[in-house]
């Protein structure tokens, strides 16, 4: 019998800081916890703990899963940063999400899910996701919007801020991407950042 997946899933593009392994759809060990501003001081020993818990070497892996944004420009990019460093310097496949994704697989429901992320002065990253077959699937594209005139074209959806991921939902998605190219990988913030602005006034 060919031997389940071993899958490293992490997220840090909110305040949460999301580690998880998995041994197909098993988990074999998560944590979920709010952070101040501290994802670079936490996430390797996170992941650290969670291969000593399990007895797992990174080597051990088949992949490493990783939300690549939108979301805190410093949080995206110390995940993002880490599972590149991993991937090629261990030589293991790299598969991105979207951390709006991430976010909805915590919230299984029969209706359109909405998650959000704060932006500030009134706008959101935000996309819509939806159920179906017990599989995570995306209706509308991740954006950067006015939040309140989002929702009220949106009425009826379910409107999420936070939640422990659920990454079984993706497993098997098209929302999970495999990275070609180890250099190409990068942070999707939806909007420029303010060094990109300046260089623009």
């Amino acid at each position: 019998m060919k031997p389940l997946p071993k899958r490293l899933v992490i997220d840090t593009a909110t305040h949460a800081r999301y580690v998880g392994l998995f041994e197909g759809n098993k988990a074999l060990y998560e944590v979920y916890e709010s952070g101040h501003n501290n994802h670079s001081e936490t996430l390797i020993p996170s992941i650290e703990k969670a291969l000593h818990a399990t007895s797992i070497q990174l080597g051990d892996l088949d992949g490493i899963i990783v939300g690549i944004g939108p979301g805190s420009y410093t949080g995206v990019r110390i995940g993002v940063t880490v599972a590149k460093m991993f991937g090629w310097t261990l030589s293991l496949p790299v598969f991105t999400v979207s951390s709006l994704a991430l976010m909805a697989s915590a919230h299984e429901s029969d209706q359109p899910i909405i998650p959000t992320i704060d932006a500030r002065r009134g706008n959101a990253f935000l996309g819509v996701y939806h159920y179906e077959n017990s599989m995570l699937t995306r209706l509308e594209e991740d954006q950067h919007t006015a939040l309140e005139p989002f929702l009220k074209t949106h009425q009826g959806m379910r409107c999420v801020h936070e939640g422990k991921p659920n990454p079984r939902v993706l497993f098997d998605s098209p929302l999970v991407q495999l990275i070609d190219n180890i250099h190409t990988l990068a942070p999707h913030y939806l909007r420029k950042t303010e060094a990109e602005r300046n260089l623009e006034s």
